[in-house]
């Protein structure tokens, strides 16, 4: 006898941060792989193209406004999803922002936003989904992370702390959902082109890169693309129950070297 059952033909997935980045990526990369899929974020607009653009290559998608700052939207986004698409079989949490800002000069506010979005919108996801999943005995929650826990980085210090904090977060849920049937998986991401940091200014960014050279965190200068990161998310949910994915990290290829 099996030790589990098969994953259910149909399992839904919500995904938080889906206008842009590596949530829409992810989005798209789990409706093509069959999941029907619901996009959260706080640009509802985006998330409804995407998703007008999945169901017209046959896919089955539905788009809330979510805003993981806020527990209500949370709760909302939630069941809008269930009821348009039934119990979440899969969450994926990558919504968030970053600054270019050394500690020293950030507003406490300001870092306090970005751990609220980071850290806390990925626990308020957690709370609000897991406990159906472990109801039911089976699930995939896939938190997304950075290589910034590794390697830290200049100039990103409060987002740096939120991402330590996510993994520490899904590293104690792994442990308790131990037996449950459901799974916590952390994907790490190595440098990837997104929205994020694309609104700084140029002067800024400048700086930024010439001091992550000089910390030795730039070896190449080729970046990741957001369905890089989409594989590997749907790699780790696609896992056969019985084998857990607990953590992937992503890192871009060096260009090839003359020869």
């Amino acid at each position: 006898m099996p030790r589990f059952d098969p994953h259910p033909d149909r399992r839904p997935a919500l995904v938080a941060g889906a206008s842009s980045g590596i949530g829409a990526a992810t989005a798209t990369a789990l409706a093509a792989a069959g999941h029907p899929v619901a996009l959260g974020a706080r640009r509802a607009d985006r998330c409804e193209e995407l998703a007008a653009a999945i169901r017209a290559g046959g896919g089955e998608a539905f788009a809330h406004p979510l805003d993981v700052g806020d527990s209500d939207s949370v709760k909302a986004f939630a069941a809008a999803a269930e009821d348009a698409l039934g119990p979440a079989e899969v969450l994926v949490s990558g919504a968030g922002d970053l600054s270019a800002d050394r500690l020293h000069d950030l507003d406490p506010d300001a870092f306090l936003a970005q751990v609220q979005v980071h850290l806390v919108g990925a626990h308020r996801l957690v709370a609000q989904v897991c406990p159906g999943m472990v109801r039911r005995r089976r699930g995939d929650v896939v938190l997304v992370s950075s290589d910034v826990v590794r390697a830290p980085r200049t100039r990103m210090g409060a987002y740096v702390a939120a991402k330590n904090g996510v993994e520490g977060m899904a590293r104690a849920l792994q442990m308790e959902l131990e037996g449950t049937g459901v799974r916590a998986s952390i994907v790490r991401p190595g440098p990837t082109a997104t929205g994020m940091g694309m609104d700084w200014d140029p002067r800024v960014t400048g700086e930024v890169l010439d001091e992550w050279v000089r910390w030795g965190l730039a070896r190449h200068p080729y970046f990741l693309r957001p369905s890089d990161v989409a594989a590997a998310v749907a790699t780790v949910v696609s896992a056969p129950r019985g084998a857990h994915l607990t953590l992937v990290e992503v890192q871009p290829e060096a260009p090839l070297e003359e020869g």
